[in-house]
């Protein structure tokens, strides 16, 4: 028997100059980065979350603190391989993740075939089964002033059984 789950994440980082801007394990060239203990990386963030609230591991902040030193300015890749590492002890596998990224500048579009190959090898899981989406604000909100910028992720695993169903 498979176990189906669906875990949401949600992220948010403001923009500061003297950063760089990392989104999905890609840097983005723009004349600003995200704030944050580690590289920011809030698409990353909020795809962590999602995997580990499906596995029901709580969130990225319980699992890597920002409070502890190991994590400052890490790479948030190492997160996710990381998360991807907790999940698979666990007998999780990744069906298909869905992100949006909200930012009004840069034009994500260009990067998001790059976006894609990064996360699916760090995950181990094929560029297809994850789907990237930008979009603005419109001008409206702390995204619509470039105030920062927001992820959204929704992830599906799978959990195995291979114990022998007993009826």
């Amino acid at each position: 028997m498979t176990r189906i789950r669906v875990g949401f994440g949600y992220d948010v980082h403001a923009l500061a100059p003297n950063r760089a801007l990392w989104l999905g394990g890609v840097r983005i060239e723009h004349r600003l980065g995200l704030l944050g203990h580690s590289d920011a990386d809030v698409l990353i963030h909020a795809l962590c979350d999602a995997l580990l609230g499906a596995a029901g591991m709580r969130d990225i902040g319980c699992q890597f603190p920002d409070t502890s030193q190991e994590y400052k300015d890490i790479d948030s890749k190492i997160l996710l391989r990381k998360t991807m590492q907790l999940l698979r002890s666990k007998g999780y596998e990744t069906g298909n993740i869905d992100a949006t990224v909200v930012a009004e500048h840069p034009k994500l579009s260009p990067y998001i075939p790059d976006i894609q190959a990064t996360l699916a090898a760090v995950m181990q899981i094929p560029p297809g089964d994850i789907s990237i989406k930008a979009t603005t604000c419109e001008g409206l909100g702390f995204a619509g002033r470039q105030e920062g910028i927001a992820a959204y992720v929704t992830a599906l695993i799978t959990q195995s059984d291979l114990k022998p169903d007993k009826h």
